[in-house]
């Protein structure tokens, strides 16, 4: 194999953005490889020769009370309750399309009332407020997903 032929495959690796490259031929063999920026790990084993492993994600742990509705304090101009979705869904303003929203900005809401519903699965569940209140913000447009922990609502307590 001549500097040539080696020029041709790093311009291969360059152009399909290849980390690695090897390549045995008669009695040579190369084996070319980009710098990584992130650490790696590579593990030999008798079954496998070279293993490379990149470093798992962080993983934060899940707050207590994961079932339930986050309430969470935030400070705009004064003292909010935001609601945040407490799992992963489409989240829906009303029981069905066409109604009127369980709740609207400027509505008075009691603790335990209903104010969204989060549909996860084929179930629908029910998000309630966790303080009595007035709603002051809607941050999800109604058929929208959700990720865990978004905020849904924020209420002024009362």
């Amino acid at each position: 194999m001549d500097l040539d032929e080696i020029k041709q495959i790093l311009e291969l690796m360059r152009e399909h953005d290849l980390a690695e490259f090897e390549l045995e031929r008669d009695s040579s063999k190369v084996k070319l490889r980009k710098q990584s920026t992130t650490p790696q790990f590579v593990a030999a084993a008798p079954s496998v020769p070279h293993v490379t492993y990149a470093p798992a994600p962080a993983v934060a742990p899940l707050p207590a009370g994961a079932g339930e509705p986050v309430l969470t304090s935030a400070s705009e101009d004064v003292d909010l309750a935001i609601i945040k979705a407490p799992i992963v869904g489409t989240f829906y303003r009303s029981s069905e399309p066409g109604a009127r929203p369980f709740a609207d900005v400027g509505d008075q809401v009691r603790k335990g009332q209903v104010l969204c519903i989060i549909e996860a699965m084929k179930l629908m569940n029910e998000i309630n407020a966790e303080c009595d209140g007035e709603v002051v913000k809607v941050y999800v447009e109604n058929g929208q997903a959700v990720q865990y922990g978004e905020r849904l609502f924020a209420v002024k307590p009362a």
